[in-house]
């Protein structure tokens, strides 16, 4: 059994900061890509920022060079440091992961519990 524990999440004014952290934990032969989804009330979920194995980042246009997505193979864990936060930004965010359990196993798609982030002053 895999499961991904999210922590990070929170309230913070206009203009802070928050870290989410997700860690992968379980059978795992390799992990091939992890990210962020956040869905708001009313609103579709959306893909925030996913990072491949090869180190390579992928963000939405609205948080570009704001946050940054980054993992720690050695951990199992997928980060997001969020600066210079907005109302909009205000969500339940969803760590995702595509993963082997056992080697010639297909990949398989698993998803955290959520985390809730509350921008506001």
């Amino acid at each position: 059994q895999v499961q991904l524990v999210e922590s990070g999440g929170g309230l913070v004014q206009p203009g802070g900061s928050l870290r989410l952290s997700c860690a992968a934990s379980g059978s795992i032969f390799r992990i091939n890509a992890m990210g962020w989804y956040r869905q708001a009330p009313g609103k579709q979920r959306e893909l925030v920022a996913d990072i491949g194995s090869d180190g390579v980042p992928n963000y939405a246009e609205s948080v570009k060079g704001r946050f940054t997505v980054s993992r720690d193979n050695a951990k199992n864990t997928v980060y997001l440091q969020m600066n210079s936060l907005k109302p909009e930004d205000t969500a339940v965010y969803y760590c995702n992961a595509d993963l082997q359990e056992r080697i010639l196993r297909p990949r398989r798609n698993y998803w955290g519990q959520g985390t809730q982030v509350t921008v506001s002053s």
